[in-house]
């Protein structure tokens, strides 16, 4: 079945509106008469409607699901292109619950304050075509971009942070180190830039996360957020 976005007030109506945006692409669709859709809002609440003569018609009720009981956060440092576009596209699609992008000192990409919000507004476009194509009801808060010391302030009250980091000793690995202090409710993980965090970066970002390896190879950036989410949602996932 066809998802569409739409607001969460147009939802409710029976005779829902779409976006400018979202009704050119219900037209590419080519819908026949009478096929059913699925509207969302991104915030949990979806509705099934029909198409009629270029409009839709609302089927049954509106549908409420409740958000997840632990909410997972990512502080990734933004990487080049179409790699950070793949990070929130998979992000989304494996149930993370807020994207903070970050601007560290050895991060390649470096994104002026006063472009910052139109950077934002594209992610989460992309979040949003990624939350339709993945029959997900609840898209990610995704801020913009923020630079490291501000993403560190951010860190420390999203819940245990485990930290992608080389240090030595080795830490242990990120399942064994979840399976160790199993999380209660939220958690994060923080993932550096290609070149990785500088000394100083590190050391602040360890007074209160836990460092975790991700494996016995090194990972591209964009690869060891996607492994570190998919470790934490299993885990969430096994916990319900």
């Amino acid at each position: 079945m066809h998802r569409l976005p739409a607001s969460t007030d147009e939802i409710q109506h029976e005779h829902p509106r779409l976006s400018a945006e979202a009704l050119r692409h219900a037209k590419a669709l080519r819908l026949r008469q009478g096929e059913e859709i699925e509207l969302f809002d991104g915030q949990g609440h979806t509705r099934l409607c029909s198409w009629i003569d270029g409009t839709l018609r609302a089927v049954g009720e509106a549908k409420t699901f409740p958000p997840p009981a632990a909410l997972i956060s990512l502080f990734a440092c933004v990487t080049k292109g179409s790699r950070w576009d793949w990070t929130i596209e998979k992000s989304v699609e494996l149930g993370v619950n807020r994207i903070v992008p970050v601007i560290s000192d050895r991060a390649i990409v470096r994104i002026p304050k006063q472009e910052r919000a139109a950077k934002a507004e594209r992610w989460r476009r992309i979040a949003e075509d990624a939350a339709r194509q993945s029959d997900a009801v609840w898209m990610p808060e995704i801020t913009e971009a923020v630079d490291f010391p501000e993403a560190l302030s951010m860190a420390r009250v999203a819940g245990p942070v485990f930290a992608g980091a080389l240090v030595s000793p080795p830490p242990p690995p990120i399942l064994d180190a979840l399976m160790a202090s199993p999380p209660s409710g939220d958690c994060a993980v923080f993932i550096g830039p290609e070149g990785d965090f500088t000394p100083a970066e590190l050391a602040a970002l360890l007074e209160f996360a836990v460092p975790v390896s991700l494996g016995p190879t090194i990972l591209r950036a964009e690869t060891a957020a996607i492994f570190a989410v998919s470790v934490l949602a299993a885990h969430r996932e096994s916990r319900k």
